[in-house]
């Protein structure tokens, strides 16, 4: 009965952030943030600005997200993973911004799982972390990691180390899975930046 609580215990104090801003794919923030809530772990929307950030859906803005915190009152060390989702606008938005690109590094620096969908991994190319690590994303950004060093593959979901990749929203189910099996992982020595 005590390993059972401690183990519910366990899961309970898992601590994510999903790093996004205004023009992200909803159900690609949606879909995960639901996945690792119903797993009890503790999901703030990060953004650059406090209050609330719009999505896009289906070629249209949709609903708004309220902001949990900003970069400026966060720190990578504050959580035990981050997921970054993609859309077209919110990467091109964020891989500008100084504060965003220190805080996604800071997660492979301390070892900690990194989950990036669809167009999120240009972040990651910003980061200078896909060099040699084996991903996925959204094809028309393939070019872009290849150039950039990482080992690309057309796969629904791709782990290596700790470091989740997925091309786009029909790969959520898988994609939400590995998250979730990774963030209960922790700490992989061999995630690096």
């Amino acid at each position: 009965m005590n390993l059972i609580t401690n183990q519910n215990n366990k899961k309970m104090n898992k601590r994510v952030a999903i790093l996004a801003t205004n023009g992200f794919e909803e159900s690609e923030l949606k879909s995960p943030l639901e996945a690792m809530k119903n797993e009890g772990f503790t999901v703030d929307i990060v953004s650059q600005e406090s209050g609330k950030i719009k999505a896009w859906d289906n070629g249209n803005w949709s609903n708004e997200y309220t902001v949990d915190k900003t970069l400026d009152n966060v720190s990578a060390s504050d959580y035990n993973a981050l997921m970054l989702p993609g859309g077209v606008i919110n990467p091109d938005i964020l891989r500008r911004d100084d504060k965003a690109i220190s805080f996604i590094k800071d997660f492979f620096k301390q070892s900690k799982p990194v989950a990036a969908i669809c167009h999120a991994p240009q972040l990651l190319i910003e980061a200078d972390v896909v060099k040699g690590r084996k991903l996925t994303s959204f094809n028309s950004i393939k070019t872009d990691l290849v150039n950039a060093g990482a080992n690309w593959v057309d796969e629904e979901v791709v782990v290596d180390e700790g470091f989740v990749t997925s091309r786009n929203p029909d790969d959520l189910p898988a994609f939400n899975a590995k998250l979730i099996e990774e963030v209960k992982e922790g700490k992989h020595e061999l995630q690096h930046a």
